[in-house]
């Protein structure tokens, strides 16, 4: 296909120009600590059983980070992952929904045990699983109620992985048509290699003029008009050197 041609020599030209990147680099993976913070140690780990050794399947960071990776730990070892995300959404969609329900959770100054109990009910009547609702209680517990939708969304990626989808992200000016859209997942697809599945998701954003910016497996390839403007700009500034 023509629009599978441009991608694959747009890729090859970003290779050329630098413009491909590395979202995390050697130094920031090797600053993960080994047991995922306290909060992988409060909720993961239980005491007098021998510990199974669980590798996150994708590098977090940050608070959010560290408790979607706790929950991931505690959901692999029950065999529930994809339950556990399946809830979390539910959750995190049944909070949007509900303005009392979202002030609720946003709220400091509400106090612990009221926040753990009503959180207990939430969980109970929506039937969730003892994974789904111990997590959540230890987020009342802790204060971080309202920081549940980036953890569900760090979460999703994490189950993402472990169901072996990459997620790939393309932004454009305006949405591309459905035939577009399938010949870049295949072009994905076949840069991945067989094994994986690719889930594409695509973000409309005019300042990047024209073009794509396409995103996967922490790479950038960035082949918008804007980044290439920009990168035509940079060298016409260089200085000309006119010897022989």
């Amino acid at each position: 296909m023509a629009f599978y041609g441009r991608v694959k020599s747009g890729i090859s030209l970003c290779n050329k120009l630098g413009l491909l990147t590395s979202q995390r680099s050697t130094l920031q993976r090797s600053l993960i600590a080994p047991s995922i913070s306290q909060a992988s140690r409060n909720y993961a780990d239980v005491p007098g059983q021998k510990e199974t050794k669980i590798k996150v399947p994708i590098a977090m960071f940050g608070g959010s980070g560290n408790y979607a990776s706790a929950l991931y730990i505690a959901a692999v070892k029950v065999n529930a992952v994809e339950k556990v995300d399946s809830e979390l959404l539910q959750f995190v969609e049944g909070v949007k929904g509900s303005s009392i329900t979202s002030q609720f959770i946003k709220d400091i100054s509400v106090a612990k045990d009221l926040r753990v109990k009503v959180i207990q009910d939430i969980a109970s009547q929506a039937k969730f699983s003892d994974v789904t609702k111990n997590f959540l209680v230890l987020l009342a517990e802790n204060g971080r109620l309202k920081n549940v939708d980036t953890i569900a969304k760090r979460f999703a990626e994490l189950a993402m992985a472990y169901k072996g989808e990459v997620k790939a992200t393309v932004t454009t000016v305006i949405a591309l048509p459905p035939e577009e859209e399938n010949a870049l997942k295949q072009t994905v697809q076949e840069m991945l290699g067989s094994g994986a599945k690719v889930k594409l998701e695509q973000k409309i954003d005019p300042s990047i003029l024209g073009g794509l910016v396409l995103e996967f497996s922490q790479k950038v390839f960035d082949m918008s008009i804007k980044t290439r403007a920009q990168q035509m700009e940079r060298i016409l500034r260089e200085p000309v050197n006119y010897s022989i």
